[in-house]
């Protein structure tokens, strides 16, 4: 499949521009361009007029059960919106299935950069990349500082029971996969992280808004320096449950010097392991002292955002051979998950300090 054929299951132009059209007023120019850097929804670049818009849309094809809700990323990103949480600025939702063939919303597009495989020259000393980790931690604390019933989210999710409810629905995810992906090979370490995941939930967690996907190149840090983050994107798995949840994902992906090169590379930066930025010992210690909260129970929180990653992975590798996607990253999935799993095993069996 070429980029030319995928782009156009995700786009009619015609039924887009009628829909841009009767929502903004007419436009002498019009272009679409497919963000290719997401792995989840999808992410369009418009141009219409002198606007710069985004527009977001799950993946085409058949999906795992609630994966891409984006008019529930909508609504969370729109409640957002005036409080101390950096967000886009969000223009429309859509559930008229004729204009794209699913839900979408449409937002502002955002100037900055987004630190996903390197960082900008500007952030390139000590001081600016301490500043960049201090940031990330910052932002994390506000939105688990979000006032969610106030802003009218207290109906977005169920936060009791929210930790043992991950274990389950990732496993579940992983059932959905593994109906496809077995064709190819199987992953029992994955499943044997999921057992011992099941059996260590903790007992109790604190309740909060939470992101879902809280990681470095989710936010963007504006223009200029010092360094200072402007907005943070792709909401499709926030909810109301435990925050410590994304402090353990956010450490996936942080990479400390002397960490084994990473288990998915084209997804885990190595450049934070560079002079100035924290380690995630450091932006442990940062969270605790700005929420006030301990860190309790890590090995668990990071094992379970390994898991869910390998999910996600095998998600990824089960889109690919159904032919639903054609982002590159998918078929590496066929060796990534297993060795993400085989890492994920040893670091819950006390085998290894490191993921």
């Amino acid at each position: 499949m070429t980029d030319a054929d995928y782009l156009d299951r995700l786009v009619d132009d015609d039924a887009l521009g009628t829909y841009l059209a009767g929502e903004f007023g007419p436009a002498d120019t019009f272009a679409v361009e497919r963000h290719a850097e997401g792995h989840s929804n999808e992410t369009l670049f418009v141009t219409w007029g002198d606007r710069e818009l985004v527009i977001r849309r799950p993946p085409p094809g058949e999906t795992a059960d609630t994966a891409h809700d984006v008019l529930r990323e909508y609504r969370v990103v729109d409640a957002l919106s005036d409080t101390g949480v950096p967000v886009p600025s969000t223009l429309r939702a859509c559930d008229d299935a004729a204009v794209l063939g699913s839900d979408f919303y449409v937002m502002e597009r955002t100037d900055g950069d987004v630190l996903r495989d390197a960082e900008p020259t500007r952030f390139a000393d000590p001081a600016a990349r301490e500043r960049v980790g201090g940031e990330l931690v910052d932002t994390l604390a506000a939105i688990h500082a979000v006032d969610y019933e106030a802003v009218g989210l207290g109906e977005f999710g169920r936060p009791e029971g929210y930790t043992a409810r991950q274990v389950e629905r990732w496993t579940n995810q992983l059932d959905w996969a593994f109906g496809t992906t077995e064709s190819v090979r199987e992953v029992p370490d994955l499943v044997a992280v999921g057992e011992w995941l099941a059996d260590n939930v903790p007992d109790e967690h604190p309740e909060t808004l939470v992101h879902g996907d809280f990681k470095l190149d989710n936010v963007m840090y504006g223009p200029g320096t010092p360094p200072a983050v402007v907005a943070v994107f792709d909401w499709e798995l926030s909810t109301l449950g435990d925050p410590l949840a994304d402090l353990g994902w956010l450490l996936l992906f942080w990479y400390d010097e002397g960490d084994p090169a990473p288990a998915m590379p084209d997804l885990m930066s190595t450049f934070t392991a560079r002079e100035g930025y924290p380690t995630r010992a450091e932006l442990i210690d940062r969270y605790e002292a700005s929420t006030g909260r301990e860190f309790a129970h890590e090995r668990f929180y990071r094992a379970l955002a390994a898991y869910k990653m390998a999910a996600l992975g095998e998600m990824f590798l089960a889109r690919h051979l159904n032919d639903d996607s054609d982002d590159p990253l998918y078929p590496k999935m066929e060796t990534q998950v297993p060795e993400l799993a085989a890492r994920t095993l040893a670091y819950v069996e006390g085998e290894t300090e490191r993921l």
